[in-house]
């Protein structure tokens, strides 16, 4: 018995990532997965990549209309939703007194309202299909702290965590467990848009912050995105039945809670 054998799994932005390593290792363990993400090509090539266990639909997490059709979808193509994973998200950095309103708005409308709203949408479909669920969301360690010049992306991390914290008391009555993933630094290709900020902000060269901060994480390294998929794993498993409304680091040991 693999340890997710029958379930089936929505994982937003999991195109490529983070995501696409999540689906990869969930269906290794047995589970079926739809590939959501707004980059619709590229969802359907992962789902082909990643073969007959895998199916692609288009999610916008920004539009009502989107988050509800992609519910749909998968629940139509796969039978039923067991666990959500909300991952999409996007990065922004800037001097406090440089933050304008629209990426405020866009950032807090992806990373928060985003997460909010999967999560109320596939909560609707366990609690009327009497599915014990599982819900992760993707917090971050920048959720854990402030920083200098992630005012808006840390904000929007520590209110996933508060998020999850709230969802998760609410929704366990109905035997859905909500819990959350605050990796630290991740490498992949986001990597090099974050590292942009930086070095526009730092003055560092291209590829100088990258290469610091992976050298401060006290495991030596960056994190992978495959360093991230046993938590998730544990947390969609029957093992993980009385875990409720936490945020687990999986940061090589940036920050201890």
């Amino acid at each position: 018995m693999k340890r997710l054998d029958g379930k089936t799994a929505l994982i937003t932005g999991a195109a490529r990532g983070i995501g696409r390593a999540f689906a990869e290792a969930y269906i290794g363990e047995g589970a079926r997965v739809a590939i959501a993400d707004i980059d619709f090509a590229r969802a359907r090539e992962t789902a082909r990549d990643l073969g007959d266990a895998a199916i692609a639909v288009e999610l916008d997490v920004t539009r009502q209309d989107s988050i509800d059709a992609a519910v749909a979808a998968a629940a139509d193509q796969l039978g039923q939703i067991d666990i959500l994973i909300n991952n999409a998200a996007i990065f922004t950095a800037a001097p406090i007194v440089e933050i304008s309103r629209a990426d405020y708005a866009r950032t807090f409308e992806i990373n928060v309202a985003g997460t909010l709203f999967m999560m109320q949408a596939v909560a609707r479909h366990m609690i009327d299909r009497g599915i014990r669920g599982r819900i992760i969301n993707m917090a971050s360690q920048a959720g854990r702290r402030g920083e200098s010049l992630v005012a808006v992306y840390c904000a929007t991390k520590a209110a996933v965590i508060s998020l999850t914290q709230s969802a998760g008391l609410n929704l366990i009555r109905h035997g859905i467990n909500v819990n959350a993933i605050a990796p630290g630094v991740v490498d992949g290709e986001h990597w090099d848009g974050v590292d942009a900020f930086f070095a526009k902000y730092e003055g560092k060269a291209p590829g100088q912050k990258k290469r610091e901060v992976g050298e401060a994480v006290p495991y030596g390294r960056m994190g992978r995105a495959g360093d991230l998929t046993g938590m998730a794993i544990f947390l969609a498993s029957d093992e993980a039945e009385y875990v409720v409304a936490q945020c687990y680091n999986v940061d090589g040991g940036q920050w201890m809670s």
